[in-house]
């Protein structure tokens, strides 16, 4: 039997090796300041060195560096450094993976002008949901989470939706980890979120009731794939006074039949 070829890695094999001898520090402050910058809206260089204990040579070593790749750029008025275009242009990459966030936008156009409320597309990452879409609503209260912004899933409509089609040991990874109080709402006990789970999957669909955000509400719905799996969860949020505890329950018909019609487009059963 002749020999098969010998299929390429993606990784050595010491890739679980996280040593300093396997990192690159330069490379990681870079990514800690890229970070920073994605999670303060932007900092002067002074802010931005104390914030991240280094000295501001350092910091304006590697902001220059990324500046010459438009990763980061610097607002000459202000003197704030900011995420730059090359940044979105590669974080858009990991958009380019699916079709999803392009068939979903219809979708959650029809459900936003449906319900009156932002409509919002997330998929999980790293035990967090991920949102990637937004279509925001006309009212002047309003919900928003822009795309790459992140929220625990216990605490989370759309985290919650896709929670309840985990299989047991995935979904005991999560909760076992640990559950992050928001608001006096918030889920904090396994068995308590286990049974919020459970009543999500009978109905079709989740609720965040104030548990991530005082004086909201979300409702969410997971979104399968052609072969079955919760790829992605479709929700509408707004405050308690618009999302009432009277119209959850036809709001939650309307976000399932928006996660059923993505779910076709995506070619599931």
């Amino acid at each position: 039997m002749a020999d098969q070829p010998r299929r390429s890695r993606g990784r050595p094999r010491a890739f679980n090796d996280k040593t300093e001898q396997n990192t690159i520090q330069s490379l990681d402050r870079a990514m800690m300041i890229l970070e920073t910058l994605g999670e303060t809206g932007g900092l002067t260089l002074t802010e931005l060195a104390s914030r991240l204990d280094q000295s501001p040579a350092t910091a304006y070593r590697v902001l220059t560096t990324l500046e010459t790749r438009g990763i980061v750029e610097l607002d000459q008025q202000r003197q704030s450094w900011h995420v730059g275009a090359g940044a979105f242009r590669i974080g858009s990459a990991f958009l380019r993976r699916t079709n999803l966030v392009e068939r979903a936008r219809p979708v959650m156009q029809r459900l936003m002008e449906v319900t009156g409320e932002t409509a919002n597309l997330g998929v999980e990452n790293a035990r967090h949901v991920l949102f990637v879409s937004q279509v925001e609503t006309h009212a002047s209260i309003r919900a928003f989470f822009p795309p790459g912004t992140q929220s625990p899933m216990h605490a989370s409509g759309i985290g919650k939706a896709l929670l309840a089609q985990f299989d047991e040991p995935r979904l005991n990874a999560i909760v076992s980890n640990g559950l992050e109080r928001f608001t006096s709402r918030t889920l904090t006990n396994a068995s308590a979120l286990l049974s919020d789970l459970a009543a999500t999957r009978r109905r079709g669909y989740s609720i965040d009731d104030e548990e991530r955000n005082e004086g909201m509400r979300c409702v969410a719905a997971p979104v399968f794939n052609a072969t079955g799996l919760a790829v992605a969860g479709i929700s509408i949020s707004g405050p308690t006074a618009r999302i009432s505890g009277d119209r959850i329950a036809p709001f939650g018909e309307e976000v399932r039949t928006a996660a059923t019609e993505l779910s076709r487009l995506l070619g599931a059963p």
